[in-house]
């Protein structure tokens, strides 16, 4: 079963995939964001080229654990893809997951170019490496409040 990732910001959406036994999570592509039909079509090419049963997006939460805009926009997206008849979709705390991705990548020596281009990517394996590593515990994944 393979399972994508999103880590949704508002000008790029950073993707994931895991291997089909759902072990291990690699980054795939980052998607410049234009408005919601192209990049529900770029994701939907996605899950269609990888077989992708499940789809894990980031919900970037405050601090607090309340929602913001931006938790907002990865559930207008989640939403979105569940209306098109995608797989279904759960969410996923990612507080911090991009400073962690941009932390990984300075202790990596990666350069401020190649950083950019690539952490919202790095962040959707982390997101999704998470999800893995809860799943492999035993533990069924349950998804956030939402109003999806």
């Amino acid at each position: 079963m393979r399972i994508l990732a999103l880590d949704v910001g508002s000008k790029t959406i950073g993707i994931a995939v895991s291997d089909p036994l759902a072990i291990t999570a690699q980054g795939l592509t980052t998607i410049r964001r234009t408005e919601m039909a192209a990049d529900l079509d770029a994701i939907q090419k996605i899950v269609a080229d990888y077989q992708v049963e499940q789809i894990v997006i980031g919900l970037p939460l405050n601090m607090n654990g309340s929602k913001g805009s931006s938790a907002a926009m990865a559930e207008e997206l989640g939403a979105a893809l569940v209306a098109a008849g995608g797989p279904p979709v759960l969410y996923r705390d990612e507080r911090l997951t991009t400073v962690m991705a941009e932390k990984a990548m300075l202790e990596g020596d990666v350069s401020r170019k190649k950083r950019k281009k690539i952490v919202d990517q790095i962040a959707a394996v982390l997101i999704l490496q998470n999800y893995l590593d809860f799943l492999s515990h035993g533990i069924m994944a349950v998804p956030l409040q939402s109003d999806i």
